[in-house]
């Protein structure tokens, strides 16, 4: 399913629509959406390098980590970074956000990668951090059709110093963007009110949620025997995915990841949860929409009002007005056409013997047609 998402971001979106959005959220109950950024922005990056994504660039919108931080990751992963200026570049919003040291002339801001990164002076300024980010896609894909991804460590903190309005906006306005191929950001859920998050949902079209398991009450006691198995759990989590397709439909997919010091993995879950999330998203009704197999039977017994079986006597039909203790049923013998005769007839019996005799005549005989 990771890899269902990576591909997503990949493809990127069709032209004159929106670019593929992701939300990847976290909590402090299960931390590892940074691990899953990373595995994310790791697969876009080799999906450059070997020229298979729609994008050919890419920048990092960096709030929580260094410029450094994303060099050495992309080391550890066997990315070469030699020539990375050709395809990566890095907006620090780390290092000095709102330009503090720079305007107290403190010179500490060179790094090793510094060929890689731009200083943002001030985050709270969004149209300024828009206009950054534009300009840093388009100096690496040039202004024709060129595109490249769009990845902002941690949303979270732009709420910290903007509102829900502007951020959103700015996430917007990049999405509509004719060279902005896919986007994807981090978001603590658990620091926001449920609105916040909500607005962040809407402008996505894939969510990813990292949920924990639910830890057994021996775990919980703190037993030494059972420390390894409470190691473990902080290690795993679930990973809750719905994807909103053009056609209007809703994907739910569930996956069991687990964190280690090579990376993360992502194993699939067992049948019964995933028939639990899809259970999940049907209407609670207090009544069953499925027929039992006794019921299939007895249904198949039942004889509609006007399904005349015969069962090996002639079919007779009523005609509507005589009580069928009398002998008024009409043979079907006498109402089909005589063998000899090429011509059909009809037989007409009035409802009810009230009726007015100009009823059988056509009401739109006196039209001129």
């Amino acid at each position: 399913m990771a890899d269902t998402i990576c591909r997503t971001l990949r493809d990127g979106g069709l032209e004159g629509e929106h670019a593929p959005a992701l939300t990847i959220k976290d909590s402090i109950a299960s931390p590892f959406g940074l691990d899953v950024f990373t595995h994310v922005l790791t697969q876009l990056s080799n999906y450059i390098l070997a020229g298979k994504s729609q994008s050919r660039g890419l920048v990092i919108v960096a709030f929580c980590r260094s410029p450094s931080f994303y060099v050495d990751l992309l080391k550890r992963r066997g990315i070469d970074v030699t020539s990375a200026n050709k395809w990566i570049q890095i907006l620090d919003c780390y290092t000095d956000p709102l330009g503090w040291k720079v305007r107290l002339n403190i010179e500490d801001l060179s790094w090793e990668a510094s060929a890689l990164s731009t200083f943002c002076k001030d985050v709270r300024d969004l149209d300024k951090l828009y206009s950054s980010i534009i300009k840093l896609g388009q100096g690496l894909v040039g202004q024709g059709k060129g595109r490249f991804f769009v990845a902002i460590d941690l949303v979270s903190e732009m709420l910290r110093l903007a509102s829900i309005t502007s951020v959103a906006g700015l996430l917007s306005n990049l999405r509509s963007h004719d060279q902005v191929s896919s986007i994807f950001w981090l978001l603590h859920s658990d620091l926001h009110e449920a609105r916040v998050t909500a607005v962040l949902e809407y402008l996505s079209s894939i969510v990813a949620s990292l949920e924990p398991f639910t830890r057994s009450t021996i775990a919980q006691r703190g037993d030494l025997e059972n420390l390894s198995l409470l190691e473990q759990n902080f290690r795993k989590g679930k990973f809750n995915v719905r994807f909103k397709r053009r056609n209007g439909r809703v994907r739910v997919m569930c996956e069991e990841l687990l964190v280690e010091l090579s990376g993360i993995n992502f194993t699939s879950v067992s049948l019964s949860e995933d028939e639990i999330i899809n259970q999940r998203l049907l209407p609670k009704v207090q009544f069953n929409l499925e027929l039992s197999e006794k019921e299939r039977t007895e249904r198949a017994k039942v004889v509609l009002p006007f399904e005349h079986q015969g069962n090996g006597e002639p079919i007779q039909i009523y005609d509507g007005r005589r009580s069928l203790n009398e002998e008024t049923l009409v043979s079907t013998q006498s109402l089909q056409t005589d063998e000899s005769s090429d011509k059909g007839q009809i037989i007409y019996f009035r409802d009810s013997d009230d009726e007015m005799p100009d009823s059988d005549e056509d009401p739109d005989d006196d039209l001129d047609i």
